[in-house]
């Protein structure tokens, strides 16, 4: 399956700012591109690409001063499978977990686990540890939070979210995210596009995604607790703790964006 996708992003900026971007796909599918991806900015100006501690690609530039405009566009070579699912996936105990996996069991900026341990334990401490219960942590979530753009707060943590019981994909996501560390259950976010491919057509505009990863049985799994149900062409971008570690874009001094526009389709045949 091809799918075509991209971005263009338009930003005003009073005086001439340093930048990072997380706006590439992620190197782990940068094998199936049809053509090397690239940060295209007008007006043109040098850029620097680097690693992240996540392993993210991520590009550093300095924009100038006035109207700047960054897009991409580009084709993924992607499976037609859904996301695996395997209910058979066991949780490991904290000392087995691999060191590397261990960060992601601790508070992050958006997810408070040491102030909702409590309530995790009370509402999935009966759950069947492994798959069954990050994907009842996936059901409450989703039943419990509405979504909706119009509940979008830049500073909303997973504890906000809880007690409000509304939010956006990514404050679901974090929520559920908590619920897994406090559970001792690494989980990590993860961003990227995600097209209405072969599920009926979002009437809201394009967007990026966010969704979750759960260690169990040895590697990662994706879990969407927005959507709740395994999806085809989830394109991966950045992984990072939570979203302060994987923003679209990072300014060092004021840039009001003017424009956001995201597409992901498949093409046919």
């Amino acid at each position: 399956m091809l799918i075509h996708y991209g971005y263009k992003l338009v930003f005003d900026l009073p005086v001439s700012t340093s930048m990072i971007a997380l706006l590439y796909t992620h190197p782990d599918i940068s094998a199936n591109l049809r053509k090397t991806e690239s940060l295209k900015i007008d007006p043109e100006v040098p850029v620097e690409d680097f690693i992240d501690i996540f392993g993210n690609r991520c590009a550093r530039f300095t924009a100038p001063a006035g109207r700047v405009r960054l897009w991409s566009d580009n084709i993924l070579h992607a499976s037609e499978d859904p996301d695996p699912v395997n209910e058979s996936a066991i949780q490991q105990d904290v000392n087995d977990l691999p060191v590397e996996t261990l960060q992601f069991l601790l508070p992050s900026r958006y997810c408070e686990v040491d102030l909702l341990s409590d309530i995790a334990w009370t509402l999935f401490g009966d759950t069947v540890p492994g798959w069954a219960r990050v994907q009842a942590i996936c059901d409450w979530v989703n039943v419990h939070v509405k979504f909706g753009y119009e509940h979008a707060r830049s500073t909303k943590t997973a504890r906000e979210v809880y007690q409000e019981r509304a939010g956006v994909c990514r404050d679901l996501q974090h929520l559920a995210i908590t619920f897994c560390r406090c559970l001792n259950i690494p989980a990590r976010y993860a961003t990227g596009y995600l097209g209405d491919i072969r599920v009926p057509r979002e009437p809201n505009p394009m967007d990026f995604s966010a969704w979750f990863e759960a260690y169990l049985g040895g590697q990662w799994y994706a879990f969407d607790a927005r959507f709740n149900t395994p999806r085809i062409g989830r394109t991966l971008m950045a992984r990072g703790r939570d979203a302060v570690d994987v923003a679209l874009t990072t300014s060092f001094g004021q840039a009001a964006l003017q424009e956001f526009t995201v597409w992901t389709e498949e093409i046919p045949g």
